[in-house]
């Protein structure tokens, strides 16, 4: 197919994003400084905020970001249009006493599982450490290493039914090796204090995650294929950041919030189930004159899109997939719907969203599940029960999600973005 000049833009300042955001507190310092540098100003939760319609606002909560434009006309009824997203990606946290040495004089790291990662994916890849350390004076240090890990695969030779099956063990098999030599030389807290400009004593904590360091890339025919890490889902993220960038709303106040921990379940003070969103829009719609009467009157009106990437039907896998419903890669944002509620889509929700993508001129297409197989779930149904705030599930058909490299085509990041700035329009 032949890919459009914008949608090319569009997925070369995503590989962009993704390579600055190796962790959900990389993805959202970056989301906040792009949006400083556009005329938002940064909000810090501990101060007063200085609210008015016209203004353009960011806040940062750890690997969390919310951002959000007040209409010239805003008053204490003003709805919001939210387009929602996480910023976290399945695989692996470096645990305490992190530095091991095994057998053969090799240093080796222990980690721990982070939600449910395709663990072969990860497997003879150069790997890196990303994430954050505080040390003694309480100072945060967003830190990366660049290539230092590796999860090596046992050679054919050594397990001959490996075409077979594999089966990795998620204690025995998944910590990568990153050196060699006498043990008292292997302290990788010692690396990562040093890229933080300090010591490894005076680190008093951190959360630090290991991220794939491929790049990310269009590929195939006509180059309308897209490879990265992390499109689960800093797609999402990216596709609504970019539409926040650019709103420029009249009758709803346009919002932008991406959390954390998604991808365990969202259950912290970060993540979609904590408070953080429910007290920014307190806060805003506050300053905007608004007690529990007007501000109830306002979430009823107001709409929230969340937004994570989905099933592309596979074409190895067909049987897997719902036989009428079959997303294909190329065909535009999927609109998710659940009879279960695992996705928070309704009818005026699904009318909602399909509005905007006429609006935008960008193809739909639904996402339901084969009866047989249970679906995830997202942000939606959280963020809808704890705010009550209308929500509809979209997002982008990929395959290889939960891989440490997955595949979407060109255009449908592109494609959904579009279609969010018609949400914020409004």
């Amino acid at each position: 197919m032949t890919v459009p000049t914008a949608a090319r833009a569009h997925i070369d300042d995503l590989a962009a994003f993704v390579s600055a955001s190796p962790s959900s507190y990389h993805a959202a310092d970056e989301a906040a400084r792009r949006l400083v540098t556009e005329g938002f100003i940064r909000l810090s939760e501990a101060e007063a905020w200085d609210i008015a319609p016209g203004g353009r606002y960011v806040v940062v909560r750890d690997g969390s970001v919310i951002a959000f434009v007040v209409p010239h006309g805003a008053t204490a009824t003003t709805p919001f249009a939210i387009v929602g997203a996480h910023t976290d990606s399945p695989g692996f946290k470096l645990k305490p006493k992190p530095t091991t040495t095994g057998p053969g004089g090799w240093w080796q790291l222990g980690v721990e599982i982070y939600g449910g990662p395709l663990l072969n994916s990860w497997l003879d890849r150069e790997l890196e450490l990303a994430g954050r350390v505080v040390t003694a004076d309480g100072r945060e240090h967003l830190v990366r290493t660049g290539p230092l890990l590796r999860l090596p695969q046992l050679a054919v030779h050594l397990d001959r039914s490996v075409n077979d099956g594999l089966a990795l063990d998620k204690q025995r098999h998944t910590q990568p090796v990153w050196g060699f030599g006498d043990r008292e030389s292997a302290d990788i807290l010692a690396v990562v204090a040093e890229l933080a400009g300090t010591t490894a004593d005076a680190i008093d904590g951190y959360d630090l995650v290991v991220a794939d360091t491929q790049t990310p890339r269009a590929f195939g025919a006509d180059e309308a294929l897209f490879a990265s890490g992390r499109l689960d889902n800093l797609l999402s993220t990216h596709a609504a950041l970019t539409a926040i960038r650019d709103a420029r709303p009249t009758d709803a106040i346009a919002m932008f919030a991406a959390f954390d921990h998604e991808e365990i379940g969202s259950a912290s003070r970060s993540g979609a189930a904590g408070p953080f969103h429910e007290e920014v829009l307190v806060r805003v719609s506050t300053a905007l004159g608004a007690g529990p009467e007007e501000r109830a009157r306002a979430y009823a009106a107001s709409l929230h899109v969340s937004s994570d990437v989905g099933h592309a039907v596979h074409p190895n896998y067909a049987d897997r997939h719902d036989p009428a419903n079959q997303p294909m890669v190329g065909g535009g944002p999927i609109l998710k719907i659940n009879a279960n509620q695992r996705y928070a889509t309704d009818a005026h929700g699904a009318a909602a969203w399909n509005a905007a993508c006429r609006s935008a001129d960008v193809p739909s297409q639904e996402f339901v599940s084969n009866n047989a197989i249970p679906c995830g779930s997202t942000i939606g149904p959280i963020s809808a029960t704890r705010l009550g705030i209308r929500t509809v599930d979209v997002g982008v058909p990929i395959l290889s999600m939960h891989s440490a490299r997955e595949l979407t085509a060109v255009v449908d990041p592109w494609y959904l973005s579009r279609a969010m700035s018609a949400i914020l329009a409004h």
